[in-house]
């Protein structure tokens, strides 16, 4: 559908996962030889298309693993054959590769294993772990009590493991109706965690799978399903979001009553809602089936399929994804984090040309014939900040500053756009008005003699003379020439809705915006309270022109039009004989600061979390006061900076935390020095007895970007800096713990540890591979942690192999 992006122009860095608690836990489970290698799984439901969401989730599943030396896999939960489909997985599968992720042979699909799920369903039974119930739903959650009152047990909960298994067997041959029967663990009706009272393993399902077929007419729910296939796996690290933190439970108990080993452990991350759009597959498609939109892939919806189609690159995705933090607690994210993300990625991969969105026709006196401009592709700003001092022609070759130009011809008939031209201007305004001059772009300062209008006072027809050089203006315009632009269709994009919180404001009851782990959230009537809420300028359509040089360029190439927003063709409609191009994002944030566009200040206010604990988990902090308006300056000052959302919001909270970030180096290693300003100094900022300086934490988060030392070496040396003053990178360098052993140095690392456990060595070449994680973890810690664990294990692979010995 979208043109593949092959452009060479960005000179993004690649993204990480910021240290957090779940990188913590990875690392210690390394040294401690837990495991033999890292292995995340990302695992969708096909029933719709992947959006911004899943992005956050399926960033922090693979290049968590891709950090650690790991493996990932993609995983498709499709155990519910109710909306699932083919196209969706084939959708997800393709949109996840445009976004860079290659998990090699590493797909899967849940329902490959329909058979071993059903066989450790009987090895339940027969435990005495698990019971066919035959009680209706309304009857079951009767009995299940409430979160005071303990869960009575069901008439059949006791019936024999023969009959349990007839049952079981019965309901498989399809000897059943629907809702008929459910298979349930065994666990504990009076638990306060009511995930385990006696939860519902199988029911009855007459649906057609798009890939089994009616080959099965029951099917495994998903806390049964899910944790079974992180095991069958090898999963060790499986993250998921935190409204899941009381279905760990269950998964945990699973894994103990079926004796995996090694097992996976699952681990909760605070989910994050991304204000002014839903990404409730139910909503998204009440917005395709409604014509609210063109469909999944309409440039105004939060899906990958749409983002790819508007422009946006997967650089800019995964950077937003890096951008927004982990942590332990829900949050919603300003969308601007998002748009801002495109910016920064468009601002040095897109080319600046001219175009006019609303055109007026110009004549020009004391031009004698057509000239022939040269203008730059590119501001200087841009040409200072470029690595190599070349600069991206639109074809993508890499060139000198002075020969990235174009050719643009002034001619005596031009278009200017419509609003920068008034008849009765308005105080300060500073472009062309009757007697009035400005400068042309490129070109050369006219002054407006005279103008037309139509019969309902609108301006058609300016009649303006070409100035010297030494005539004074004050404003510059865009412009083309009327004789040789091309014609082209312009849609504005925006967002779709008009208020933050589409789902839950004005009594709307919100529902959860990023599910990316959890089958069956969709399901339920329709709710089209969130309708209201759409913003009625979300598109407009223009018809205008731009300059000719664009008719040759490859189609792929994002534009900059000056003083307009970022553009490039619609890859679906735009032909060569009908241009079409679609605004991608604004040149800057339309809806903050009091513009036109912008909320009231009820509306950008995030909702307050849920207060109450959930069963089985921690207490949730307490719901943080508004910040002031001196605190949303400040975090936005921050966001601008790089800091992750969260981080920005905890810093300008705090003057402590706020006064020593403000000495931080701006750039790339920005949103390194919040995270460990909020992560790891938090205490010794607000004690006053950090001595670390804020100008130092840049060089260690280039040497941490670049792989050059690894997180345990960058947190230990930071620890050391804070106690004594000294610069942390001066510490790695003086004591030597850099990364990037030299094979020789590691490889006799590798012996010694190796000599010193021959017991070990032994057990693993008889079979007990787990033990490679032990042996990772000697070899780390001999190293002082400097060496990379992906790196640790390949070698040790090899010494510990058969033909090694």
């Amino acid at each position: 559908m979208t043109a593949p992006d092959t452009s060479p122009h960005s000179t993004a860095a690649p993204t990480r996962v910021a240290s957090n608690f779940i990188t913590e836990i990875i690392e210690r489970d390394l040294q401690e030889g837990r495991y033999a290698q890292i292995v995340t799984r990302f695992p969708p439901e096909p029933n719709g298309y992947a959006h911004l969401g899943h992005t956050f989730a399926s960033f922090l599943d693979f290049q968590t693993a891709v950090q650690y030396g790991g493996r990932y896999h993609l995983r498709l939960d499709d155990t519910n054959p109710e909306g699932e489909s083919q196209e969706f997985a084939d959708a997800i599968i393709d949109d996840l590769r445009w976004l860079g992720w290659d998990w090699g042979e590493h797909l899967y699909y849940a329902s490959d294993n329909f058979e071993r799920y059903y066989a450790y369903a009987e090895q339940l039974i027969t435990q005495g772990d698990a019971y066919v119930d035959s009680v209706s739903g309304d009857e079951m959650a009767r009995l299940r009590g409430d979160p005071r009152t303990p869960g009575t047990p069901s008439a059949y909960r006791d019936r024999s493991v023969a009959e349990n298994l007839d049952l079981f067997r019965r309901m498989r041959a399809g000897e059943f109706e629907d809702g008929a029967h459910v298979l349930r663990a065994r666990i504990d009706l009076s638990s306060p965690n009511m995930k385990l009272r006696d939860p519902v393993l199988y029911r009855i399902l007459r649906a057609w799978h798009y890939r089994a077929g009616d080959a099965w007419c029951i099917y495994p729910m998903y806390d049964f399903q899910h944790p079974l296939q992180d095991a069958i796996e090898g999963v060790t690290h499986s993250m998921c979001s935190l409204e899941f933190v009381d279905n760990r439970a269950i998964y945990d108990w699973l894994m103990e009553r079926l004796a995996f080993s090694p097992r996976p452990h699952q681990y909760e991350f605070g989910r994050r809602s991304l204000e002014y759009t839903v990404v409730s597959k139910r909503k998204l498609r009440q917005l395709v089936q409604s014509g609210v939109v063109s469909g999944w892939d309409d440039p105004r919806m939060p899906t990958l399929r749409a983002q790819r189609r508007l422009g946006v690159t997967p650089e800019a995705v995964k950077a937003f994804a890096s951008a927004i933090g982990v942590s332990r607690t829900n949050r919603t994210v300003d969308i601007a984090v998002y748009e801002n993300a495109v910016r920064d990625d468009l601002n040095h991969r897109a080319p600046r040309v001219m175009a006019v969105l609303d055109p007026v026709r110009v004549t020009l006196q004391g031009l004698d014939a057509e000239r022939r401009l040269s203008v730059p592709y590119w501001p200087h700003d841009v040409v200072a900040a470029s690595p190599d001092g070349l600069v991206a022609l639109p074809t993508g070759e890499r060139v000198s500053p002075e020969r990235a130009v174009r050719d643009v011809p002034l001619s005596r008939e031009l278009y200017i756009e419509r609003e920068d031209f008034s008849a009765d201007p308005p105080k300060g305004f500073r472009r062309l008005t009757p007697g009035g001059t400005v400068r042309l772009r490129g070109a050369g300062i006219i002054r407006a003699d005279s103008f037309e209008t139509d019969g309902t006072g609108q301006v058609t027809h300016i009649r303006a003379t070409l100035l010297d050089e030494d005539a004074r203006a004050g404003g510059v315009i865009h412009w083309v020439s009327a004789e040789q632009a091309v014609p082209a269709e312009f849609r504005l994009y925006d967002r779709l809705f008009r208020v933050s919180n589409p789902d839950g404001e004005q009594g709307d009851s919100p529902t959860p915006d990023f599910d990316p782990e959890q089958p069956g959230h969709d399901s339920g009537p329709p709710d089209t309270g969130f309708l209201r809420h759409l913003n009625p300028d979300s598109l407009r359509v223009t018809r205008g022109y731009v300059e000719a040089s664009v008719a040759h360029d490859p189609p792929e190439t994002r534009y900059q039009f000056e003083r307009q927003g970022y553009f490039w063709r619609d890859p679906v409609d735009s032909r060569e004989d009908a241009l079409v191009f679609g605004r991608i994002i604004t040149l800057k944030d339309a809806w903050a600061g009091g513009g036109q566009k912008a909320p009231k200040a009820e509306e950008r206010r995030p909702r307050a979390a849920d207060p109450r604990p959930k069963a089985g988990a921690e207490a949730a902090p307490s719901t943080q006061p508004a910040l002031t308006p001196e605190q949303e300056a400040d975090m936005a000052r921050l966001t601008a900076r790089g800091a992750a959302e969260a981080d920005a919001r905890t810093v300008a909270r705090d003057p402590a935390l706020l006064a020593f970030l403000d000495g931080a180096q701006p750039g790339e290693t920005f949103a390194q020095a919040a995270s460990w300003t909020v992560n790891d100094l938090a205490a010794a900022l607000r004690a006053g007895t950090a001595r670390v300086l804020a100008a130092d934490l840049a060089p260690l988060a280039q040497l941490l970007a670049s792989g050059t030392v690894t997180s345990r070496v960058a947190r230990d040396a930071l620890a050391r800096a804070v106690a004594s003053g000294e610069a942390p990178a001066a510490i790695i360098e003086r004591e030597g713990l850099a990364a990037g052993l030299d094979d020789t140095e590691l490889t006799r690392t590798v012996r010694e540890v190796l000599e010193r456990h021959p017991a070990e060595v032994q057990a693993y070449r008889d079979g007990k591979t787990a033990l490679l994680g032990f042996f990772t973890g000697q070899v780390m810690r001999a190293t002082r942690g400097k060496a990379e664990p992906g790196r640790v294990a390949q070698v040790l692979g090899e010494a510990l192999a058969p033909s090694a010995r």
